[in-house]
């Protein structure tokens, strides 16, 4: 396992991140407290030091889990938590973005995590509701009081993260240092403006889902496979279908899983790109650790793509218009070497 910069931070974090959703058995599907500890033990043991949770994830069960697995050795992981969503109800301010809720939610997770700080502190998804300046001053006082170290944003639209991070910036409040998202050769959408925004910002990227719910692990290219997942954009189609079958021929041409190839192509995109790995048992961890010295040559690379290449759509595909570009450039722009140009 290596190590990378976590965006515009100084934090050393492991190249895969352990998402830990499937802790507990709380939602039917996830792992007992036995084999969640076998799984953490795994990652642990491969060098990885960045683990990521949610205070909804499995009812709270996930966060109580890891508070026991990390006693004795708190101080060397990399622990990521969230705060926004709650299971419905009558409270009107049991979810959302605002400083009430954070608080509430901040000194909640402590208590199940049984630490006395949260490495990266994320924001789970923005409701549309709370005020960017409410947001952001929160966090910087999480951070003044030393119950958080580092703030990020997750599931946000790219101008909100823009600038909100621009006020904290001029404001001279902490800043966010990571970007959470869904996104894999399925779901590349993000690439029209989360991801630059990104890398403009030197945000790191910790995909979700980077197996698209097991589509690109090859498990549903038998006929009629589908997804255990219950949302839409899961689902396998003709062109999800059409992606995972490429992402198995490159995997038989490697001599890997399908799933460490997908795993590889994330690594491999421009800025700082970990992907947040889930595994019910120790086997499918292995199997996801075993992605970290593969690298993927340019016409594996170039078979991936032209699968699951998205349309850039509008404004992208009208700065690339040779006439527009012609306009815009004096006619110069072959001759103009642009080091800013990712």
């Amino acid at each position: 396992m290596r190590y990378k910069l976590l965006g515009k931070s100084g934090l050393r974090v492991s190249e895969l991140c352990l998402g830990t959703m499937t802790f507990g058995l709380d939602w039917k599907w996830g792992s007992s407290k036995a084999e969640s500890r076998k799984v953490y033990d795994a990652f642990r043991a491969a060098g990885g030091n960045f683990i990521d949770t949610a205070d909804l994830y499995t009812n709270g069960t996930s966060e109580r889990f890891l508070g026991d697995f990390m006693a004795g050795h708190r101080e060397p992981v990399v622990l990521a938590t969230k705060y926004t969503l709650s299971n419905p109800g009558n409270d009107p301010n049991a979810a959302g973005n605002h400083r009430k809720n954070m608080v509430q939610s901040v000194e909640a997770s402590l208590k199940r995590l049984r630490t006395d700080y949260i490495d990266l502190y994320w924001l789970h998804i923005w409701d549309f509701m709370t005020p960017i300046e409410e947001v952001m001053r929160a966090f910087d006082d999480l951070v003044r009081q030393g119950k958080v170290l580092y703030v990020g944003i997750s599931d946000t639209p790219a101008w909100v993260i823009a600038r909100a991070d621009t006020m904290a910036e001029l404001r001279g409040w902490t800043t966010f240092v990571a970007l959470q998202i869904q996104y894999s050769l399925i779901e590349r959408t993000p690439e029209r403006e989360l991801l630059p925004m990104a890398r403009a910002l030197d945000l790191a990227v910790t995909p979700w889902s980077p197996l698209a719910g097991g589509i690109l692990s090859g498990k549903y290219l038998k006929k009629g496979g589908k997804s255990r997942d219950a949302k839409r954009s899961l689902q396998p189609d003709a062109r999800k279908t059409g992606i995972s079958q490429a992402v198995s021929t490159v995997a038989k041409d490697v001599g890997r899983s399908p799933a460490q190839v997908a795993l590889a192509w994330l690594r491999q995109q421009p800025g700082v790109v970990i992907p947040i790995i889930g595994a019910r048992t120790p086997a499918q961890l292995k199997d996801n650790l075993g992605s970290v010295d593969l690298t993927l040559e340019e016409p594996q690379l170039k078979r991936l793509d032209d699968a699951s290449r998205i349309e850039p759509g509008f404004p992208h595909d009208f700065f690339t218009s040779e006439t527009v570009r012609g306009y815009t450039y004096g006619g110069m722009f072959d001759r103009i070497d642009n080091h800013r140009c990712r």
